[in-house]
Protein backbone atom coordinates (compact mmCIF):
# COMPACT_ATOMS: atom_id res chain seq x y z
CA UNK A 1 0.00 0.00 0.00
CA UNK A 2 2.86 2.38 0.81
CA UNK A 3 4.50 1.52 -2.53
CA UNK A 4 1.27 2.31 -4.35
CA UNK A 5 0.92 5.58 -2.41
CA UNK A 6 4.50 6.55 -3.22
CA UNK A 7 3.93 5.79 -6.90
CA UNK A 8 0.79 7.92 -6.82
CA UNK A 9 2.67 10.78 -5.11
CA UNK A 10 5.46 10.64 -7.68
CA UNK A 11 2.97 10.63 -10.54
CA UNK A 12 1.11 13.56 -8.99
CA UNK A 13 4.37 15.49 -8.55
CA UNK A 14 5.41 14.78 -12.14
CA UNK A 15 2.00 15.89 -13.33
CA UNK A 16 2.30 19.10 -11.30
CA UNK A 17 5.79 19.85 -12.66
CA UNK A 18 4.60 19.19 -16.20
CA UNK A 19 1.62 21.51 -15.72
CA UNK A 20 3.90 24.19 -14.23
CA UNK A 21 6.26 23.91 -17.18
CA UNK A 22 3.37 24.17 -19.61
CA UNK A 23 2.01 27.17 -17.74
CA UNK A 24 5.43 28.82 -17.84
CA UNK A 25 5.68 28.09 -21.56
CA UNK A 26 2.20 29.48 -22.11
CA UNK A 27 3.15 32.58 -20.12
CA UNK A 28 6.26 33.05 -22.26
CA UNK A 29 4.10 32.68 -25.38
CA UNK A 30 1.67 35.24 -23.95
CA UNK A 31 4.52 37.74 -23.79
CA UNK A 32 4.99 37.48 -27.54
CA UNK A 33 8.27 38.98 -28.70
CA UNK A 34 10.47 39.99 -25.74
CA UNK A 35 12.63 43.09 -26.24
CA UNK A 36 15.33 44.00 -23.77
CA UNK A 37 15.22 47.76 -24.23
CA UNK A 38 18.15 49.86 -23.02
CA UNK A 39 17.08 52.75 -25.22
CA UNK A 40 14.95 55.47 -23.64
CA UNK A 41 11.71 53.87 -22.54
CA UNK A 42 9.52 56.32 -24.45
CA UNK A 43 11.37 55.69 -27.73
CA UNK A 44 11.31 51.92 -27.24
CA UNK A 45 7.57 52.12 -26.62
CA UNK A 46 7.00 54.25 -29.73
CA UNK A 47 8.81 51.71 -31.91
CA UNK A 48 6.99 48.77 -30.36
CA UNK A 49 3.56 50.34 -30.64
CA UNK A 50 4.13 51.27 -34.28
CA UNK A 51 5.43 47.76 -35.06
CA UNK A 52 2.49 46.05 -33.36
CA UNK A 53 0.03 48.35 -35.13
CA UNK A 54 1.55 47.46 -38.50
CA UNK A 55 2.05 43.72 -37.98
CA UNK A 56 -0.29 42.67 -35.17
CA UNK A 57 2.66 41.01 -33.40
CA UNK A 58 2.57 41.34 -29.62
CA UNK A 59 5.74 42.67 -28.00
CA UNK A 60 6.74 42.76 -24.34
CA UNK A 61 9.34 45.38 -23.43
CA UNK A 62 11.66 44.97 -20.47
CA UNK A 63 13.44 48.19 -19.56
CA UNK A 64 17.03 48.48 -18.34
CA UNK A 65 20.44 49.94 -19.11
CA UNK A 66 23.06 49.10 -21.74
CA UNK A 67 25.61 47.22 -19.66
CA UNK A 68 23.05 45.81 -17.23
CA UNK A 69 21.29 44.01 -20.07
CA UNK A 70 24.51 43.10 -21.92
CA UNK A 71 25.88 41.34 -18.84
CA UNK A 72 22.50 39.76 -18.11
CA UNK A 73 22.26 38.35 -21.64
CA UNK A 74 25.75 36.87 -21.32
CA UNK A 75 24.82 35.28 -17.98
CA UNK A 76 21.55 33.91 -19.40
CA UNK A 77 23.26 32.52 -22.50
CA UNK A 78 21.07 30.22 -24.57
CA UNK A 79 18.39 30.37 -21.85
CA UNK A 80 17.78 34.10 -22.28
CA UNK A 81 14.08 34.97 -22.60
CA UNK A 82 15.06 37.96 -24.76
CA UNK A 83 14.45 37.88 -28.50
CA UNK A 84 15.78 41.36 -29.34
CA UNK A 85 18.28 43.68 -27.63
CA UNK A 86 18.22 47.47 -28.19
CA UNK A 87 20.84 49.82 -26.77
CA UNK A 88 21.62 53.52 -26.48
CA UNK A 89 25.31 53.05 -27.32
CA UNK A 90 27.28 50.43 -29.24
CA UNK A 91 29.78 49.09 -26.64
CA UNK A 92 27.05 46.91 -25.09
CA UNK A 93 26.30 45.43 -28.52
CA UNK A 94 29.99 44.65 -28.99
CA UNK A 95 30.06 42.86 -25.64
CA UNK A 96 27.16 40.55 -26.56
CA UNK A 97 28.50 40.06 -30.09
CA UNK A 98 31.89 39.07 -28.67
CA UNK A 99 30.15 36.38 -26.61
CA UNK A 100 28.71 34.92 -29.82
CA UNK A 101 25.09 35.37 -28.74
CA UNK A 102 23.68 37.27 -31.74
CA UNK A 103 22.13 35.78 -34.86
CA UNK A 104 23.08 37.30 -38.24
CA UNK A 105 20.81 40.17 -39.26
CA UNK A 106 18.90 39.61 -42.50
CA UNK A 107 20.44 41.29 -45.54
CA UNK A 108 17.30 43.30 -46.33
CA UNK A 109 17.57 44.91 -42.91
CA UNK A 110 21.30 45.61 -43.19
CA UNK A 111 20.74 47.18 -46.60
CA UNK A 112 18.50 49.79 -44.97
CA UNK A 113 21.41 51.17 -42.90
CA UNK A 114 24.57 52.85 -44.29
CA UNK A 115 27.82 50.95 -43.75
CA UNK A 116 29.22 53.46 -41.24
CA UNK A 117 26.40 52.79 -38.81
CA UNK A 118 26.76 49.01 -38.53
CA UNK A 119 29.55 46.47 -37.98
CA UNK A 120 31.02 44.57 -40.90
CA UNK A 121 30.14 41.19 -39.37
CA UNK A 122 26.40 41.89 -39.80
CA UNK A 123 25.54 40.57 -36.35
CA UNK A 124 23.81 43.77 -35.24
CA UNK A 125 22.83 47.06 -36.79
CA UNK A 126 22.62 50.72 -35.94
CA UNK A 127 19.10 51.99 -35.27
CA UNK A 128 19.65 55.63 -34.19
CA UNK A 129 22.46 58.01 -33.23
CA UNK A 130 23.36 60.88 -30.91
CA UNK A 131 26.23 63.36 -30.88
CA UNK A 132 28.46 64.63 -28.11
CA UNK A 133 28.16 68.36 -27.36
CA UNK A 134 29.42 70.88 -24.84
CA UNK A 135 26.38 72.43 -23.16
CA UNK A 136 27.43 75.84 -21.85
CA UNK A 137 26.07 78.71 -19.78
CA UNK A 138 25.26 81.49 -22.26
CA UNK A 139 25.34 84.07 -19.46
CA UNK A 140 28.98 83.25 -18.66
CA UNK A 141 30.64 82.04 -21.86
CA UNK A 142 30.81 83.54 -25.33
CA UNK A 143 31.78 81.55 -28.41
CA UNK A 144 35.38 82.75 -28.35
CA UNK A 145 35.79 81.34 -24.82
CA UNK A 146 34.49 77.87 -25.61
CA UNK A 147 36.89 74.89 -25.76
CA UNK A 148 38.18 74.22 -29.28
CA UNK A 149 38.53 70.51 -28.51
CA UNK A 150 37.20 68.02 -25.99
CA UNK A 151 40.83 67.51 -24.99
CA UNK A 152 41.09 71.16 -23.88
CA UNK A 153 38.88 70.39 -20.89
CA UNK A 154 41.78 68.54 -19.26
CA UNK A 155 43.73 71.81 -19.05
CA UNK A 156 44.04 73.26 -15.50
CA UNK A 157 42.38 76.42 -16.83
CA UNK A 158 39.08 74.47 -16.80
CA UNK A 159 39.40 73.28 -13.21
CA UNK A 160 36.05 73.49 -11.41
CA UNK A 161 34.31 74.93 -14.45
CA UNK A 162 32.64 71.96 -16.13
CA UNK A 163 30.71 68.81 -15.38
CA UNK A 164 29.96 65.34 -16.73
CA UNK A 165 28.20 62.10 -15.81
CA UNK A 166 31.17 59.68 -15.93
CA UNK A 167 29.41 56.71 -14.35
CA UNK A 168 26.89 56.34 -17.18
CA UNK A 169 27.12 54.23 -20.33
CA UNK A 170 26.60 57.38 -22.40
CA UNK A 171 29.79 59.00 -21.14
CA UNK A 172 31.77 55.76 -21.21
CA UNK A 173 30.97 55.44 -24.92
CA UNK A 174 32.52 58.89 -25.42
CA UNK A 175 35.65 57.74 -23.59
CA UNK A 176 35.72 54.57 -25.72
CA UNK A 177 35.73 56.74 -28.84
CA UNK A 178 38.55 58.86 -27.40
CA UNK A 179 40.53 55.67 -26.69
CA UNK A 180 40.07 54.44 -30.24
CA UNK A 181 40.94 57.80 -31.79
CA UNK A 182 43.82 58.98 -29.61
CA UNK A 183 45.19 55.90 -27.85
CA UNK A 184 45.65 54.85 -24.26
CA UNK A 185 48.19 57.46 -23.11
CA UNK A 186 46.10 60.40 -24.35
CA UNK A 187 42.98 58.86 -22.82
CA UNK A 188 44.66 58.40 -19.44
CA UNK A 189 45.82 62.02 -19.49
CA UNK A 190 42.34 63.26 -20.35
CA UNK A 191 40.72 61.13 -17.65
CA UNK A 192 43.14 62.60 -15.11
CA UNK A 193 42.06 66.06 -16.25
CA UNK A 194 38.44 64.98 -15.91
CA UNK A 195 39.05 63.78 -12.36
CA UNK A 196 40.90 66.99 -11.45
CA UNK A 197 38.68 69.52 -13.23
CA UNK A 198 35.11 68.28 -13.56
CA UNK A 199 32.16 68.01 -11.20
CA UNK A 200 30.50 64.57 -11.46
CA UNK A 201 26.72 64.37 -11.91
CA UNK A 202 24.26 61.50 -12.00
CA UNK A 203 23.15 61.68 -15.62
CA UNK A 204 23.25 64.01 -18.60
CA UNK A 205 20.03 65.81 -17.70
CA UNK A 206 21.32 66.56 -14.18
CA UNK A 207 24.57 67.91 -15.64
CA UNK A 208 22.62 70.15 -18.03
CA UNK A 209 20.46 71.44 -15.18
CA UNK A 210 23.63 72.30 -13.28
CA UNK A 211 24.83 74.39 -16.23
CA UNK A 212 21.46 76.11 -16.44
CA UNK A 213 21.55 76.87 -12.71
CA UNK A 214 25.05 78.35 -12.91
CA UNK A 215 26.76 75.62 -10.87
CA UNK A 216 29.27 75.00 -13.68
CA UNK A 217 30.02 76.83 -16.92
CA UNK A 218 29.59 73.80 -19.14
CA UNK A 219 29.06 70.03 -19.35
CA UNK A 220 29.77 67.24 -21.81
CA UNK A 221 26.43 65.62 -22.69
CA UNK A 222 24.52 64.23 -25.66
CA UNK A 223 22.55 66.70 -27.77
CA UNK A 224 19.01 65.41 -27.31
CA UNK A 225 18.74 66.34 -23.63
CA UNK A 226 18.75 70.01 -24.62
CA UNK A 227 16.29 69.53 -27.48
CA UNK A 228 13.97 67.45 -25.33
CA UNK A 229 13.85 70.09 -22.61
CA UNK A 230 13.35 72.89 -25.12
CA UNK A 231 10.39 71.01 -26.60
CA UNK A 232 8.75 70.97 -23.17
CA UNK A 233 9.03 74.04 -20.95
CA UNK A 234 12.69 74.89 -21.52
CA UNK A 235 13.02 75.62 -17.81
CA UNK A 236 16.13 73.44 -17.43
CA UNK A 237 17.90 74.74 -20.53
CA UNK A 238 16.89 78.40 -20.92
CA UNK A 239 20.42 79.60 -20.10
CA UNK A 240 22.15 76.78 -22.00
CA UNK A 241 23.75 76.94 -25.44
CA UNK A 242 25.00 74.02 -27.53
CA UNK A 243 28.59 73.90 -28.75
CA UNK A 244 29.41 71.38 -31.49
CA UNK A 245 33.14 70.63 -31.59
CA UNK A 246 33.13 69.44 -35.25
CA UNK A 247 36.55 69.28 -37.03
CA UNK A 248 36.63 65.49 -36.54
CA UNK A 249 37.42 66.15 -32.89
CA UNK A 250 36.79 63.37 -30.33
CA UNK A 251 34.19 65.76 -28.91
CA UNK A 252 32.25 65.48 -32.18
CA UNK A 253 31.80 61.73 -31.64
CA UNK A 254 28.53 60.29 -32.94
CA UNK A 255 27.42 57.33 -30.85
CA UNK A 256 25.39 54.65 -32.60
CA UNK A 257 22.46 52.95 -30.87
CA UNK A 258 22.25 49.27 -31.77
CA UNK A 259 19.77 46.49 -32.28
CA UNK A 260 20.42 42.76 -32.41
CA UNK A 261 18.54 39.45 -32.51
CA UNK A 262 19.51 36.80 -29.96
CA UNK A 263 20.41 33.53 -31.65
CA UNK A 264 18.59 31.66 -28.87
CA UNK A 265 15.24 33.25 -29.79
CA UNK A 266 12.26 31.01 -30.36
CA UNK A 267 10.71 33.78 -32.49
CA UNK A 268 13.38 34.32 -35.13
CA UNK A 269 10.99 35.40 -37.88
CA UNK A 270 9.25 37.97 -35.67
CA UNK A 271 12.50 39.22 -34.13
CA UNK A 272 14.05 39.80 -37.55
CA UNK A 273 10.85 41.53 -38.67
CA UNK A 274 11.04 43.88 -35.69
CA UNK A 275 14.57 45.06 -36.51
CA UNK A 276 13.64 45.35 -40.16
CA UNK A 277 10.78 47.65 -39.12
CA UNK A 278 12.91 49.78 -36.78
CA UNK A 279 15.43 50.45 -39.57
CA UNK A 280 12.78 50.98 -42.26
CA UNK A 281 11.42 54.35 -43.35
CA UNK A 282 8.40 53.85 -41.08
CA UNK A 283 10.57 52.95 -38.08
CA UNK A 284 13.00 55.80 -38.67
CA UNK A 285 10.06 58.20 -39.03
CA UNK A 286 9.45 57.58 -35.33
CA UNK A 287 12.74 59.41 -34.76
CA UNK A 288 11.84 62.25 -37.10
CA UNK A 289 8.32 62.81 -35.81
CA UNK A 290 8.61 61.65 -32.18
CA UNK A 291 9.98 63.22 -29.02
CA UNK A 292 13.35 61.45 -28.73
CA UNK A 293 15.33 64.01 -30.79
CA UNK A 294 17.80 61.28 -31.70
CA UNK A 295 19.18 61.08 -35.22
CA UNK A 296 17.62 58.82 -37.83
CA UNK A 297 20.34 56.81 -39.58
CA UNK A 298 18.42 54.72 -42.10
CA UNK A 299 19.25 55.31 -45.76
CA UNK A 300 17.51 58.47 -46.99
CA UNK A 301 15.75 58.78 -43.61
CA UNK A 302 15.45 62.42 -42.52
CA UNK A 303 15.99 63.39 -38.88
CA UNK A 304 13.98 65.90 -36.90
CA UNK A 305 14.12 69.29 -38.62
CA UNK A 306 15.37 70.99 -35.45
CA UNK A 307 18.61 68.98 -35.35
CA UNK A 308 21.90 70.03 -36.90
CA UNK A 309 22.24 67.60 -39.83
CA UNK A 310 24.56 64.65 -39.25
CA UNK A 311 26.54 65.59 -42.35
CA UNK A 312 27.30 69.01 -40.83
CA UNK A 313 28.75 67.64 -37.58
CA UNK A 314 32.07 66.70 -39.20
CA UNK A 315 32.34 63.79 -36.80
CA UNK A 316 35.48 61.64 -36.47
CA UNK A 317 35.42 58.23 -38.10
CA UNK A 318 34.92 55.65 -35.35
CA UNK A 319 34.44 51.90 -35.77
CA UNK A 320 31.46 51.30 -33.49
CA UNK A 321 31.94 47.54 -33.35
CA UNK A 322 35.40 47.82 -31.78
CA UNK A 323 34.74 50.35 -29.00
CA UNK A 324 36.42 48.72 -26.00
CA UNK A 325 34.08 49.02 -23.02
CA UNK A 326 36.14 46.70 -20.82
CA UNK A 327 39.30 48.77 -21.27
CA UNK A 328 37.35 51.98 -20.65
CA UNK A 329 35.99 50.65 -17.35
CA UNK A 330 39.53 49.62 -16.40
CA UNK A 331 40.96 53.06 -17.22
CA UNK A 332 38.14 54.99 -15.56
CA UNK A 333 38.35 52.84 -12.44
CA UNK A 334 42.10 53.42 -12.24
CA UNK A 335 41.45 57.16 -12.59
CA UNK A 336 39.01 57.05 -9.66
CA UNK A 337 36.02 58.06 -11.78
CA UNK A 338 33.84 54.96 -11.32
Amino acid sequence: MNIALNRFSLALAASFLSATALAGSAHAQDEGLVVYNAQHESLGREWIDAFTKETGIKVTMRQGSDMQFANQIIQEGDASPADVFLTENSPAMTLVDGAGLFAPIEKETLDQVPDQYRPTDGMWTGIAARTTVFAYDKTKLTEDKLPKSLLDLADPAWKGRWGAAPAGADFQAIVAALLQLKGEDATKAWLKGLKDNATPYKGNSVAMKAVNAGEVEGAVIYHYYWFGDQAKTGENSKNVGMHYFKNQDPGAFVSVSGGGVLKSTQHMKEAQAFLKFVTSKAGQAVLKDGTSYEYAIGKDAPSNDKLTPLADLNAPKVEASTLDSKKVVELMTAAGLI
